[in-house]
């Protein structure tokens, strides 16, 4: 985790100097009518991301890619009025504007099937605990084994009831600076109501999914989608008609301030219940790992909102009033979800793409489960598919390489013999998590660094002729490290079976 912490940090420093690029993108003009090329982000947490999520789930985002893909050339004429300049500049349009709102109806039909599937785990869980409250209220608590031992479910429902209360104080902080103020009380009922509802049951699937897979599989994406039509639909049709034109901004901005809210709790849910799901396996105690999550919550929330505010101040996000493209930080899921809000309360969402989006969903559904009942291994996750559709290339190609370059590691490491194997595919799943945290947080201090000096890009050595050079550079230094890496861990562990060998005959021959 370390080596591999470092080896992400150092080259995001060299990124932010330039001598390395920061993507290898290339796009042309087939014909007048048509343009294509890729775009593949040099970032090893990207890459790792797609180690972690595993094969089949990178070969779905690349389904979801070329079907997004296959969509966009036929109906390229009736496109072309979305942007105008470079072909780079055309193609991001043509996704940012249509193609990825295929991806947002793929989403929420996996969001659904996800759901469906759920209920009766979720609602299990929920007697078991209500069985264990009754149990220890009885002074039957001995009969239950300590790994069973939760937070008593009473008083989870009392901090529920406690955070409701800051929730409202901040609902109606916002109706009241947000123009919508002469509906204070309607609005903050409905929307406390609706959110306490929907946050219990979003976190109880997200999590759940996190515990199974793990957070980076969980449904939240969609779950989000359609958290957020829902919301505007009901705001739309309680309130549309009074704040007509341009007033119905205010709606938006409150549509998605509430689903923020439920974002939060599923997102923490994610965390927690990753965590709780390995304390499982090695027989913790759940109510000293539930008291431990309540003061990481409280942690975050503290520490969260100032790192947030300074990447704003150094980057800004795509799509944020005044942010610089170059430069911005993007935030395709925040951007989507934000595009979907004003649709529906303004009437303009392309419903007819949601929808074709939906049809792709409720095929992957079909598929996946088909390939389920098989004996192979061979799936095709819904919610990959979509996300291959909606998030950016830059970022989707990446994500695709880095599943293409742990399942062939994973193959490599299959061919050891005995336990080495899962060994070596444990060192390459630790490798791939210090990627992620060594880029991440040299991200933080890079933003803290232009936010206190002021400038653009402070580490920058070189100027823009040197781009050409960046892209064969950064590329090749990126592939180089990645072998490197990856043949460390390998030698590594084989260096380690071979001193405990030596380490076991030595002994040996001792004994004799």
């Amino acid at each position: 985790m370390i080596v591999g912490s470092i080896s992400s940090a150092v080259f995001a420093v060299i990124v932010a100097t330039r001598l390395f690029a920061a993507s290898v993108s290339y796009y042309f003009n087939v014909s007048t009518r048509s343009v294509t090329g890729f775009d593949f982000s040099l970032s090893l947490a990207l890459f790792a991301v797609g180690h972690l999520v595993g094969l089949w789930v990178g070969l779905a985002m690349l389904v979801g890619a070329l079907v997004g893909w296959g969509w966009a050339v036929p109906h390229y004429s009736t496109l072309l009025d979305v942007a105008n300049g470079s072909a780079a500049q055309l193609a991001q349009a043509v996704w940012s504007e249509k193609v990825r709102f295929l991806g947002a109806g793929t989403i929420g039909v996996a969001a659904v099937w996800a759901l469906v599937k759920l209920v009766r785990p979720v609602i299990s869980g929920l007697q078991n605990a209500w069985r264990s409250t009754r149990m220890r209220k009885a002074r039957h608590g001995d009969a239950l084994p300590r790994t069973e031992f939760d937070i008593p479910i009473s008083i989870v429902a009392l901090v529920i009831a406690i955070t409701i209360v800051p929730i409202i104080w901040l609902l109606m902080d916002f109706v009241r600076t947000s123009g919508l103020h002469a509906h204070v009380m309607p609005l903050v009922a409905g929307t406390t109501l609706f959110i306490l509802l929907i946050t219990i049951l979003v976190a109880a699937v997200c999590g759940y999914m996190a515990g199974l897979i793990g957070s980076s599989n969980s449904p939240l994406s969609g779950i989000g989608i359609l958290v957020i039509i829902v919301v505007s639909l009901l705001l739309m049709l309680g309130f549309g008609h009074l704040y007509p034109g341009d007033e119905a901004q205010a709606l938006v901005a409150y549509a998605l301030f509430a689903t923020s809210i439920i974002f939060a709790g599923a997102t923490i849910a994610n965390d927690n219940l990753q965590d709780l799901k390995t304390g499982q396996l090695v027989d913790a105690t759940p109510w000293k790992q539930q008291v431990a999550l309540v003061i990481g919550v409280v942690a975050g929330a503290i520490i969260i909102p100032p790192v947030l505010d300074l990447l704003r101040e150094a980057y800004s996000f795509v799509g944020a009033p005044g942010a610089e493209p170059t430069r911005a930080l993007p935030a395709p899921q925040a951007g989507l979800i934000s595009t979907l809000a004003q649709g529906v309360i303004e009437n303009s969402v392309a419903w007819n793409l949601l929808g074709m989006g939906a049809l792709i969903g409720v095929a992957a559904v079909v598929i996946d489960e088909l390939l389920a009942r098989t004996q192979t291994a061979t799936r095709l996750p819904p919610l990959g598919v979509g996300l291959g559709m909606y998030l950016p290339t830059s970022t989707t190609l990446i994500v695709v390489s880095g599943a293409l370059a742990g399942a062939v590691f994973n193959h490599c490491a299959e061919c050891k013999s005995g336990p080495r194997a899962d060994t070596i595919k444990q060192l390459g799943v630790l490798l791939a998590s210090g990627m992620i945290v060594g880029e991440s947080l040299i991200g933080v201090v890079l933003a803290a660094v232009i936010t206190f000096s002021g400038r653009d890009a402070p580490l920058t050595l070189v100027d823009d002729e040197f781009a050409k050079t960046s892209l064969w550079l950064g590329g090749i230094a990126f592939m180089l490290l990645l072998a490197a890496l990856y043949y460390w861990i390998m030698r590594m562990e084989s260096q380690a079976t071979n001193q405990n060998e030596h380490s076991i005959t030595s002994s040996v021959n001792v004994q004799e």
